[in-house]
């Protein structure tokens, strides 16, 4: 059976979202909408783009030369029969050490079941919503309520080295430019990081635009 996915974007590589060099994967769709997300562009439900079967064979180019895939949006687990069956199609690929990290705008205790469905598919698991008033201490989290979760011994061999506070080697953000010129950031900004390269951007004339900016409608 043809499994149907909605992505947003495919990057590869991201360095900023886990260890390595890795394949990001952005869903497409989320219903928590977080106030102050930086990839609102996410949020509308669209129509399937593509199968599952055409994401992997996307990918599969990719994978060979990657340390692990990195699963945002979105809401990767408000398509979870595709998730599902993506992680089932390129945990074979990786290469021995690859990893896998998916992002959940759900905490553990929301994604129950679902979680436990995909035992040995998921090596490391960030979850819980942003919080734009909370603070901003840690590596790969936007906000601090969230939680890294090490679910293989894969993941508490690749991810432990992230359980400790942020430091400037985390100030990073990788950055794509479509052939029509806009612009892609992968990464976890600091808080004010986008508005302050609005403004130095605005003194060299030039303006910009983010997904911030715009109103997102499902």
């Amino acid at each position: 059976m043809t499994i149907p996915v909605s992505v947003s974007r495919i990057l590869f590589p991201v360095t900023t979202l886990g260890p390595g060099k890795r394949v990001g994967i952005w869903f497409q769709g989320c219903s928590i909408r977080c106030p102050g997300c930086i990839s609102a562009d996410t949020w509308a439900q669209q129509p399937s783009n593509m199968t599952i079967d055409e994401l992997a064979e996307k990918i599969s180019g990719p994978l060979r030369d990657a340390d692990g895939v990195t699963v945002s949006g979105g809401e990767p687990f408000e398509q979870f029969q595709s998730l599902q069956t993506l992680l089932q199609k390129i945990r074979p690929l990786l290469k021995h050490g690859g990893d896998v990290l998916v992002y959940s705008g759900y905490t553990i205790n929301q994604l129950g079941h679902r979680l436990q469905a995909l035992s040995g598919l998921i090596d490391a698991l960030i979850s819980g919503p942003f919080d734009a008033q909370a603070s901003q201490t840690r590596p790969l989290m936007g906000s601090d309520n969230q939680e890294i979760h090490l679910l293989t011994e894969l993941g508490q061999q690749n991810f432990s080295a992230f359980l400790r506070p942020r430091n400037q080697d985390d100030d990073r953000i990788d950055l794509t430019m479509d052939p029509d010129g806009t612009a892609w950031m992968a990464g976890i900004p600091k808080r004010g990081d986008l508005e302050r390269l609005r403004s130095v951007l605005l003194e060299t004339g030039v303006s910009i635009r983010t997904t911030v900016d715009r109103q997102v409608r499902s």
